[in-house]
């Protein structure tokens, strides 16, 4: 495959990236601008909109450290979208699913980069529960880094399930 269509592959998915990126942060600027740390506003009985900060990783992974784990978390994030976009690069241009999954992967991983980077904090604002059971709070940039990751999983089992169909 000639390298302009690469390239010119890997740039779509960076767009979608893109866009992730840019409606993570319009939504958490959203969320800074019309929500008080710490007060919901309930939407649904399962669902409302909390401001929160954190400092740590998923599920607040280390967020209670001294500082050092911004700077942990950076260099992780750094690398990995690094490794995204040499992947998106590497992908045949017929491929949909995955190079889909990874510029997801990659707009989230950069959103909460971004926070990080320019506040010290992710800032999370989305709460799922159920009567007193919360899941952790979570943005948008969490969501596509999730509907990424189980895309790559169905992905990689589409591709099991094929490679032993073809095997027998």
């Amino acid at each position: 495959m000639p390298n302009s269509q690469q390239s010119r592959s890997a740039l779509i998915w960076l767009w979608l990236a893109l866009a992730v990126f840019v409606l993570d942060i319009a939504t958490k600027q959203l969320a800074e601008m019309m929500l008080t740390y710490g007060r919901p506003v309930y939407l649904l009985p399962v669902l409302d909109f909390t401001l929160l900060y954190n400092r740590g990783a998923a599920f607040s992974f280390l967020a209670d450290e001294s500082g050092w784990q911004r700077w942990f978390f950076t260099a992780v994030s750094l690398g990995v979208s690094a490794m995204l976009i040499v992947w998106l690069k590497r992908l045949p241009r017929a491929q949909v699913w995955m190079p889909v999954a990874l510029a997801l992967i990659l707009g989230g991983a950069l959103g909460n980069l971004f926070d990080r980077l320019v506040y010290g904090h992710v800032i999370d604002f989305i709460s799922v529960h159920w009567g007193r059971s919360y899941f952790p709070a979570f943005n948008i940039a969490d969501s596509a880094i999730t509907v990424g990751a189980v895309m790559m999983a169905l992905d990689v089992v589409r591709e099991t399930w094929q490679e032993r169909r073809q095997a027998s």
